[in-house]
Protein backbone atom coordinates (compact mmCIF):
# COMPACT_ATOMS: atom_id res chain seq x y z
CA UNK A 1 0.00 0.00 0.00
CA UNK A 2 1.49 3.38 -1.04
CA UNK A 3 1.51 6.24 1.43
CA UNK A 4 -0.41 8.35 -1.05
CA UNK A 5 -3.36 5.97 -0.87
CA UNK A 6 -5.91 6.68 1.89
CA UNK A 7 -6.83 3.98 4.40
CA UNK A 8 -10.30 2.37 4.53
CA UNK A 9 -12.68 1.15 7.19
CA UNK A 10 -13.56 -2.52 7.61
CA UNK A 11 -16.29 -2.02 5.04
CA UNK A 12 -13.85 -0.55 2.52
CA UNK A 13 -15.16 3.03 2.73
CA UNK A 14 -12.41 5.64 3.41
CA UNK A 15 -12.68 7.69 6.60
CA UNK A 16 -12.01 11.24 5.42
CA UNK A 17 -11.99 14.72 6.94
CA UNK A 18 -13.38 17.45 4.74
CA UNK A 19 -10.64 19.62 3.28
CA UNK A 20 -7.75 17.24 4.17
CA UNK A 21 -6.34 14.34 2.12
CA UNK A 22 -6.13 10.98 3.78
CA UNK A 23 -6.28 9.50 6.32
CA UNK A 24 -2.95 7.66 5.88
CA UNK A 25 -1.36 5.11 8.23
CA UNK A 26 0.74 7.02 10.73
CA UNK A 27 3.73 4.71 10.33
CA UNK A 28 3.86 5.23 6.58
CA UNK A 29 3.53 9.00 7.03
CA UNK A 30 6.33 9.01 9.65
CA UNK A 31 8.66 7.08 7.29
CA UNK A 32 7.89 9.47 4.42
CA UNK A 33 8.57 12.42 6.78
CA UNK A 34 11.94 10.89 7.75
CA UNK A 35 12.91 10.42 4.14
CA UNK A 36 11.92 13.98 3.26
CA UNK A 37 13.89 15.47 6.22
CA UNK A 38 16.97 13.48 5.28
CA UNK A 39 16.86 15.14 1.87
CA UNK A 40 17.53 18.54 3.46
CA UNK A 41 20.94 20.08 2.86
CA UNK A 42 23.67 19.16 5.32
CA UNK A 43 24.86 22.25 7.21
CA UNK A 44 27.27 23.32 9.95
CA UNK A 45 25.88 25.12 12.99
CA UNK A 46 27.60 26.83 15.92
CA UNK A 47 26.30 27.10 19.46
CA UNK A 48 26.83 26.36 23.13
CA UNK A 49 26.71 22.76 24.41
CA UNK A 50 24.02 22.08 26.99
CA UNK A 51 22.58 18.91 28.55
CA UNK A 52 25.46 16.64 27.44
CA UNK A 53 24.86 12.90 27.97
CA UNK A 54 27.66 10.44 27.20
CA UNK A 55 26.59 6.98 28.33
CA UNK A 56 27.27 3.42 27.29
CA UNK A 57 24.74 3.50 24.49
CA UNK A 58 25.50 3.94 20.79
CA UNK A 59 24.67 7.68 20.81
CA UNK A 60 25.98 10.86 22.41
CA UNK A 61 23.16 13.32 23.12
CA UNK A 62 23.39 17.07 23.72
CA UNK A 63 21.76 20.38 22.78
CA UNK A 64 23.19 23.38 20.96
CA UNK A 65 21.84 26.75 22.11
CA UNK A 66 22.26 30.44 21.44
CA UNK A 67 20.21 33.57 22.10
CA UNK A 68 17.65 32.78 19.39
CA UNK A 69 16.91 29.09 19.91
CA UNK A 70 18.11 25.55 20.55
CA UNK A 71 18.61 22.34 18.59
CA UNK A 72 18.47 18.78 19.94
CA UNK A 73 21.52 16.83 18.66
CA UNK A 74 22.59 13.19 18.54
CA UNK A 75 25.91 11.73 17.36
CA UNK A 76 26.91 8.13 16.84
CA UNK A 77 29.50 7.10 19.42
CA UNK A 78 31.85 5.90 16.67
CA UNK A 79 31.68 9.30 14.93
CA UNK A 80 32.30 11.03 18.27
CA UNK A 81 35.35 8.87 19.01
CA UNK A 82 36.82 9.64 15.58
CA UNK A 83 36.83 13.37 16.41
CA UNK A 84 39.64 12.79 18.92
CA UNK A 85 37.84 14.70 21.70
CA UNK A 86 38.33 13.49 25.25
CA UNK A 87 35.16 13.16 27.30
CA UNK A 88 36.46 15.60 29.92
CA UNK A 89 37.37 18.14 27.19
CA UNK A 90 33.81 18.14 25.78
CA UNK A 91 31.45 19.58 28.41
CA UNK A 92 28.50 21.90 28.88
CA UNK A 93 29.19 25.53 28.10
CA UNK A 94 31.68 24.93 25.26
CA UNK A 95 31.24 26.72 21.94
CA UNK A 96 31.34 24.10 19.16
CA UNK A 97 30.76 23.79 15.43
CA UNK A 98 28.62 20.76 14.48
CA UNK A 99 28.16 19.51 10.90
CA UNK A 100 25.28 17.25 9.89
CA UNK A 101 21.61 17.32 9.03
CA UNK A 102 18.11 16.69 10.30
CA UNK A 103 17.04 13.13 11.14
CA UNK A 104 13.70 11.79 12.32
CA UNK A 105 13.16 8.57 14.29
CA UNK A 106 9.59 7.40 13.56
CA UNK A 107 9.19 5.50 16.83
CA UNK A 108 6.91 2.51 17.21
CA UNK A 109 4.18 0.96 19.35
CA UNK A 110 6.39 1.21 22.46
CA UNK A 111 8.80 4.01 21.45
CA UNK A 112 8.29 7.77 21.06
CA UNK A 113 9.33 9.59 17.90
CA UNK A 114 12.26 12.04 17.99
CA UNK A 115 13.38 14.86 15.70
CA UNK A 116 17.14 15.46 16.04
CA UNK A 117 20.09 17.05 14.32
CA UNK A 118 22.34 14.10 13.46
CA UNK A 119 25.93 15.31 13.90
CA UNK A 120 28.56 13.78 11.59
CA UNK A 121 31.54 15.99 12.45
CA UNK A 122 32.28 18.07 15.52
CA UNK A 123 35.00 20.52 16.51
CA UNK A 124 35.50 23.21 19.12
CA UNK A 125 34.72 26.70 17.83
CA UNK A 126 37.88 28.57 16.95
CA UNK A 127 38.64 32.24 17.27
CA UNK A 128 37.76 32.79 13.63
CA UNK A 129 34.23 31.53 14.18
CA UNK A 130 33.76 33.79 17.20
CA UNK A 131 35.16 36.80 15.35
CA UNK A 132 32.72 36.20 12.50
CA UNK A 133 29.82 36.03 14.93
CA UNK A 134 31.14 39.13 16.68
CA UNK A 135 31.26 41.06 13.40
CA UNK A 136 27.69 40.01 12.56
CA UNK A 137 26.39 41.08 16.00
CA UNK A 138 28.25 44.38 15.72
CA UNK A 139 26.56 45.09 12.40
CA UNK A 140 23.12 44.23 13.80
CA UNK A 141 23.54 46.46 16.86
CA UNK A 142 24.85 49.31 14.73
CA UNK A 143 21.91 48.99 12.36
CA UNK A 144 19.53 49.19 15.35
CA UNK A 145 21.18 52.45 16.46
CA UNK A 146 22.36 51.08 19.83
CA UNK A 147 25.90 52.53 19.73
CA UNK A 148 24.81 56.13 20.38
CA UNK A 149 22.26 56.33 23.31
CA UNK A 150 24.83 55.75 26.06
CA UNK A 151 27.28 58.26 24.59
CA UNK A 152 24.61 60.99 24.74
CA UNK A 153 24.04 60.58 28.51
CA UNK A 154 25.56 63.30 30.74
CA UNK A 155 28.22 62.07 33.17
CA UNK A 156 28.82 63.88 36.49
CA UNK A 157 32.23 65.44 37.03
CA UNK A 158 32.27 64.27 40.65
CA UNK A 159 29.92 61.27 41.15
CA UNK A 160 28.70 60.45 44.66
CA UNK A 161 28.12 56.69 44.12
CA UNK A 162 29.81 54.42 41.57
CA UNK A 163 28.50 50.95 40.75
CA UNK A 164 31.14 48.36 39.78
CA UNK A 165 30.42 45.01 38.10
CA UNK A 166 33.38 42.64 38.19
CA UNK A 167 34.63 39.43 39.73
CA UNK A 168 34.93 39.35 43.52
CA UNK A 169 38.57 38.20 43.53
CA UNK A 170 39.81 39.61 40.20
CA UNK A 171 42.78 41.90 39.74
CA UNK A 172 40.52 44.42 37.97
CA UNK A 173 38.82 45.11 41.30
CA UNK A 174 42.10 46.06 42.97
CA UNK A 175 43.29 48.12 39.99
CA UNK A 176 40.04 50.12 39.94
CA UNK A 177 40.21 50.86 43.67
CA UNK A 178 43.85 51.92 43.33
CA UNK A 179 42.91 54.27 40.47
CA UNK A 180 40.10 55.84 42.53
CA UNK A 181 42.46 56.25 45.46
CA UNK A 182 45.00 58.06 43.29
CA UNK A 183 42.22 60.40 42.14
CA UNK A 184 41.58 61.25 45.81
CA UNK A 185 37.88 60.36 45.44
CA UNK A 186 35.93 59.84 48.69
CA UNK A 187 32.52 58.66 47.42
CA UNK A 188 30.75 55.30 47.78
CA UNK A 189 31.42 52.18 45.68
CA UNK A 190 28.50 49.76 45.26
CA UNK A 191 29.75 46.33 44.16
CA UNK A 192 27.83 44.10 41.78
CA UNK A 193 29.81 40.87 42.02
CA UNK A 194 29.40 38.57 39.00
CA UNK A 195 31.43 35.87 37.23
CA UNK A 196 33.22 37.19 34.17
CA UNK A 197 34.15 33.99 32.30
CA UNK A 198 31.71 31.09 31.98
CA UNK A 199 28.41 30.32 30.31
CA UNK A 200 26.46 31.94 33.18
CA UNK A 201 28.55 35.11 33.20
CA UNK A 202 26.48 37.11 30.67
CA UNK A 203 23.21 36.61 32.56
CA UNK A 204 24.87 37.41 35.90
CA UNK A 205 26.50 40.58 34.54
CA UNK A 206 23.19 41.69 33.00
CA UNK A 207 21.38 41.12 36.30
CA UNK A 208 24.01 43.04 38.30
CA UNK A 209 23.93 46.01 35.89
CA UNK A 210 20.12 46.09 36.01
CA UNK A 211 20.05 45.95 39.84
CA UNK A 212 22.63 48.71 40.19
CA UNK A 213 20.73 50.98 37.80
CA UNK A 214 17.34 50.30 39.40
CA UNK A 215 18.02 50.12 43.13
CA UNK A 216 21.51 51.39 44.05
CA UNK A 217 21.03 55.08 43.06
CA UNK A 218 24.45 55.16 41.37
CA UNK A 219 25.65 58.00 39.13
CA UNK A 220 27.78 55.79 36.84
CA UNK A 221 28.39 52.02 36.38
CA UNK A 222 31.81 50.50 35.59
CA UNK A 223 32.02 47.00 34.03
CA UNK A 224 35.58 45.69 34.10
CA UNK A 225 37.79 42.59 33.94
CA UNK A 226 41.28 41.70 32.81
CA UNK A 227 42.43 40.64 29.36
CA UNK A 228 42.14 37.30 27.58
CA UNK A 229 41.21 35.65 24.32
CA UNK A 230 37.99 36.40 22.51
CA UNK A 231 36.57 33.15 23.89
CA UNK A 232 37.40 34.27 27.44
CA UNK A 233 35.75 37.65 26.81
CA UNK A 234 32.73 36.25 24.96
CA UNK A 235 30.36 36.94 27.88
CA UNK A 236 30.86 40.66 27.17
CA UNK A 237 29.72 40.13 23.57
CA UNK A 238 26.35 38.76 24.65
CA UNK A 239 23.62 40.39 22.54
CA UNK A 240 21.05 40.63 25.36
CA UNK A 241 23.63 42.23 27.68
CA UNK A 242 24.63 44.81 25.06
CA UNK A 243 21.03 45.69 24.22
CA UNK A 244 20.15 46.19 27.87
CA UNK A 245 23.20 48.40 28.54
CA UNK A 246 22.40 50.49 25.45
CA UNK A 247 18.98 51.54 26.82
CA UNK A 248 20.02 52.16 30.44
CA UNK A 249 19.45 55.65 31.83
CA UNK A 250 22.73 55.42 33.82
CA UNK A 251 26.02 55.87 31.90
CA UNK A 252 28.10 52.69 31.69
CA UNK A 253 31.91 52.66 31.43
CA UNK A 254 33.47 49.55 29.88
CA UNK A 255 36.95 48.41 30.86
CA UNK A 256 37.13 44.85 29.50
CA UNK A 257 40.45 43.34 28.42
CA UNK A 258 43.50 45.28 27.33
CA UNK A 259 44.09 47.87 24.60
CA UNK A 260 44.04 45.25 21.81
CA UNK A 261 40.78 43.63 22.97
CA UNK A 262 37.51 44.96 21.58
CA UNK A 263 34.17 43.50 22.70
CA UNK A 264 30.60 44.52 21.90
CA UNK A 265 30.11 46.11 25.30
CA UNK A 266 32.85 48.60 24.37
CA UNK A 267 30.76 49.74 21.41
CA UNK A 268 27.48 50.29 23.28
CA UNK A 269 28.94 51.76 26.49
CA UNK A 270 29.18 55.49 27.12
CA UNK A 271 32.99 55.26 27.43
CA UNK A 272 35.35 52.44 26.45
CA UNK A 273 38.53 52.23 28.55
CA UNK A 274 41.62 50.11 28.02
CA UNK A 275 42.28 49.29 31.70
CA UNK A 276 40.49 49.49 35.07
CA UNK A 277 42.80 52.39 35.98
CA UNK A 278 41.67 54.25 32.90
CA UNK A 279 38.06 53.44 33.89
CA UNK A 280 38.63 55.05 37.31
CA UNK A 281 39.81 58.23 35.58
CA UNK A 282 36.78 58.20 33.26
CA UNK A 283 34.35 57.59 36.14
CA UNK A 284 35.83 60.49 38.15
CA UNK A 285 36.97 63.07 35.56
CA UNK A 286 37.96 65.50 38.31
CA UNK A 287 41.32 64.82 40.00
CA UNK A 288 40.14 65.40 43.57
CA UNK A 289 43.67 65.66 44.99
CA UNK A 290 44.70 68.39 42.54
CA UNK A 291 41.33 70.11 42.95
CA UNK A 292 41.76 70.21 46.75
CA UNK A 293 45.27 71.62 46.33
CA UNK A 294 43.96 74.28 43.91
CA UNK A 295 41.14 75.22 46.31
CA UNK A 296 43.61 75.51 49.18
CA UNK A 297 45.89 77.75 47.06
CA UNK A 298 42.97 79.97 46.09
CA UNK A 299 41.89 80.17 49.73
CA UNK A 300 45.36 81.32 50.77
CA UNK A 301 45.42 83.93 48.00
CA UNK A 302 41.95 85.21 49.00
CA UNK A 303 43.09 85.44 52.62
CA UNK A 304 46.13 87.50 51.65
CA UNK A 305 44.17 89.82 49.36
CA UNK A 306 41.41 90.20 51.98
CA UNK A 307 43.87 91.26 54.67
CA UNK A 308 45.45 93.79 52.29
CA UNK A 309 42.02 95.20 51.35
CA UNK A 310 41.03 95.55 55.03
CA UNK A 311 44.25 97.39 55.85
CA UNK A 312 43.69 99.77 52.92
CA UNK A 313 40.07 100.47 53.94
CA UNK A 314 41.16 101.04 57.54
CA UNK A 315 43.68 103.67 56.49
CA UNK A 316 41.05 105.45 54.33
CA UNK A 317 38.57 105.43 57.22
CA UNK A 318 41.13 106.82 59.64
CA UNK A 319 41.89 109.68 57.22
CA UNK A 320 38.16 110.45 56.85
CA UNK A 321 37.65 110.53 60.63
CA UNK A 322 39.97 113.58 60.96
CA UNK A 323 37.37 115.99 59.37
CA UNK A 324 36.81 119.47 61.02
CA UNK A 325 35.03 119.19 64.36
CA UNK A 326 32.96 122.31 63.71
CA UNK A 327 31.33 120.69 60.72
CA UNK A 328 30.31 117.71 62.83
CA UNK A 329 29.04 119.93 65.69
CA UNK A 330 26.89 121.97 63.31
CA UNK A 331 25.21 118.86 62.01
CA UNK A 332 24.79 117.54 65.55
CA UNK A 333 23.03 120.74 66.71
CA UNK A 334 20.73 120.70 63.69
CA UNK A 335 19.84 117.11 64.39
CA UNK A 336 19.03 117.91 68.02
CA UNK A 337 16.78 120.84 66.94
CA UNK A 338 14.93 118.68 64.44
CA UNK A 339 14.46 116.04 67.11
CA UNK A 340 12.86 118.50 69.54
CA UNK A 341 10.54 119.85 66.84
CA UNK A 342 9.48 116.34 65.90
CA UNK A 343 8.71 115.48 69.54
CA UNK A 344 6.60 118.67 69.99
CA UNK A 345 4.70 118.08 66.73
CA UNK A 346 4.04 114.47 67.71
CA UNK A 347 2.69 115.52 71.15
CA UNK A 348 0.33 118.11 69.58
CA UNK A 349 -0.90 115.62 67.01
CA UNK A 350 -1.54 112.94 69.65
CA UNK A 351 -3.43 115.42 71.88
CA UNK A 352 -5.66 116.60 69.01
CA UNK A 353 -6.36 113.07 67.91
CA UNK A 354 -7.28 112.04 71.46
CA UNK A 355 -9.71 114.95 71.86
CA UNK A 356 -11.35 114.16 68.54
CA UNK A 357 -11.74 110.52 69.49
CA UNK A 358 -13.29 111.48 72.86
CA UNK A 359 -15.90 113.72 71.14
CA UNK A 360 -16.73 111.03 68.62
CA UNK A 361 -17.03 108.44 71.39
CA UNK A 362 -19.37 110.65 73.48
CA UNK A 363 -21.62 111.32 70.47
CA UNK A 364 -21.77 107.68 69.50
CA UNK A 365 -22.48 106.57 73.09
CA UNK A 366 -25.34 109.08 73.44
CA UNK A 367 -26.94 107.81 70.24
CA UNK A 368 -26.53 104.21 71.32
CA UNK A 369 -28.08 104.98 74.76
CA UNK A 370 -31.15 106.67 73.21
CA UNK A 371 -31.64 103.81 70.78
CA UNK A 372 -31.36 101.32 73.64
CA UNK A 373 -34.00 103.19 75.67
CA UNK A 374 -36.43 103.25 72.73
CA UNK A 375 -35.86 99.51 72.15
CA UNK A 376 -36.43 98.78 75.89
CA UNK A 377 -39.77 100.71 75.90
CA UNK A 378 -40.94 98.85 72.80
CA UNK A 379 -39.92 95.59 74.41
CA UNK A 380 -41.87 96.34 77.58
CA UNK A 381 -45.01 97.11 75.55
CA UNK A 382 -44.61 93.93 73.54
CA UNK A 383 -43.97 91.92 76.72
CA UNK A 384 -47.22 93.20 78.37
CA UNK A 385 -49.28 92.33 75.30
CA UNK A 386 -47.73 88.86 75.18
CA UNK A 387 -48.42 88.35 78.89
CA UNK A 388 -52.10 89.23 78.44
CA UNK A 389 -52.42 86.89 75.47
CA UNK A 390 -50.77 84.09 77.49
CA UNK A 391 -53.20 84.63 80.40
CA UNK A 392 -56.20 84.42 78.11
CA UNK A 393 -54.85 81.32 76.43
CA UNK A 394 -54.12 79.69 79.81
CA UNK A 395 -57.69 80.29 81.04
CA UNK A 396 -59.16 78.82 77.83
CA UNK A 397 -56.95 75.76 78.05
CA UNK A 398 -57.94 75.25 81.73
CA UNK A 399 -61.65 75.37 80.91
CA UNK A 400 -61.29 72.94 78.03
CA UNK A 401 -59.26 70.52 80.14
CA UNK A 402 -61.86 70.70 83.02
CA UNK A 403 -64.68 69.84 80.63
CA UNK A 404 -62.69 66.94 79.13
CA UNK A 405 -61.77 65.64 82.61
CA UNK A 406 -65.45 65.67 83.70
CA UNK A 407 -66.47 63.70 80.63
CA UNK A 408 -63.76 61.13 81.19
CA UNK A 409 -64.71 60.81 84.91
CA UNK A 410 -68.37 60.16 83.97
CA UNK A 411 -67.25 57.47 81.51
CA UNK A 412 -65.10 55.85 84.20
CA UNK A 413 -67.94 55.90 86.73
CA UNK A 414 -70.25 54.24 84.19
CA UNK A 415 -67.82 51.31 83.97
CA UNK A 416 -67.11 51.14 87.73
CA UNK A 417 -68.17 47.72 89.22
CA UNK A 418 -69.26 49.45 92.46
CA UNK A 419 -72.03 51.30 90.56
CA UNK A 420 -73.43 47.91 89.58
CA UNK A 421 -73.40 46.82 93.23
CA UNK A 422 -75.29 50.00 94.19
CA UNK A 423 -78.17 48.85 91.97
CA UNK A 424 -78.69 45.71 94.14
CA UNK A 425 -76.29 43.23 92.67
CA UNK A 426 -73.72 41.15 94.70
CA UNK A 427 -70.44 39.40 93.90
CA UNK A 428 -69.48 36.00 95.39
CA UNK A 429 -65.84 35.99 96.55
CA UNK A 430 -63.70 33.08 97.79
CA UNK A 431 -61.34 33.19 100.74
CA UNK A 432 -58.65 34.80 98.56
CA UNK A 433 -61.00 37.57 97.46
CA UNK A 434 -61.32 36.24 93.93
CA UNK A 435 -64.78 36.19 92.22
CA UNK A 436 -66.59 32.82 91.94
CA UNK A 437 -68.19 32.38 88.52
CA UNK A 438 -70.86 29.69 88.32
CA UNK A 439 -72.76 27.27 90.57
CA UNK A 440 -70.07 24.63 90.35
CA UNK A 441 -67.50 27.04 91.74
CA UNK A 442 -69.88 27.95 94.64
CA UNK A 443 -70.47 24.28 95.53
CA UNK A 444 -66.81 23.53 95.36
CA UNK A 445 -65.95 26.46 97.65
CA UNK A 446 -68.72 25.60 100.17
CA UNK A 447 -68.43 28.88 102.06
CA UNK A 448 -67.92 32.30 100.49
CA UNK A 449 -68.49 36.03 100.97
CA UNK A 450 -71.07 38.19 99.25
CA UNK A 451 -69.71 41.59 98.31
CA UNK A 452 -72.47 44.24 98.41
CA UNK A 453 -72.23 47.96 97.80
CA UNK A 454 -71.91 48.73 101.51
CA UNK A 455 -69.88 45.68 102.73
CA UNK A 456 -69.37 41.90 102.83
CA UNK A 457 -71.69 39.17 104.21
CA UNK A 458 -70.45 35.57 104.86
CA UNK A 459 -72.52 32.78 103.27
CA UNK A 460 -72.41 29.05 102.54
CA UNK A 461 -74.02 26.57 100.13
CA UNK A 462 -77.04 24.54 101.42
CA UNK A 463 -78.03 21.56 99.22
CA UNK A 464 -80.63 20.08 101.62
CA UNK A 465 -83.67 21.27 99.63
CA UNK A 466 -82.29 19.85 96.40
CA UNK A 467 -81.67 16.56 98.14
CA UNK A 468 -85.20 16.53 99.44
CA UNK A 469 -86.61 17.23 95.99
CA UNK A 470 -84.51 14.48 94.59
CA UNK A 471 -85.53 11.87 97.32
CA UNK A 472 -88.16 9.20 96.31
Amino acid sequence: MDASEPSSTATGAPVAVAGYPGPFPVGRYALKLRDRLREFQRVAVIGEVCGLRIGRGPNVYFELRDQQGALSCAMWRDDFDRQGLAEDAFADGLEVVAAGGLDFYPGGPQASPRLQFRVRELRLAGEGDLLARLARLRRELSADGLFEPQKLLPRPVLPRRIGVVTSRDGAARRDLLAGLERRGWRGTVVWGDAPVQDRRAAAAIRRSVRDLAAFADVDVIVVCRGGGSIADLWAFCDEALCREIAVLAVPVISAVGHETDRTLIDDVAAVSCSTPTHAAEAAVPLDCTRAREAVAAHARRLNTLGRAALASRARTLAASSRAPREHLDRHRRRLHQLTREMRAASARGLAGRGEFQRRIAALVLDRKLEATRVAAAAGRRSLGANARRLARASEGIGRRRSLALGAQAAALRAHDPDRTLERGFAVALDDAGEPLAGVAALREAGSFDLQLSDGRVPAQVDDSQERERGAP
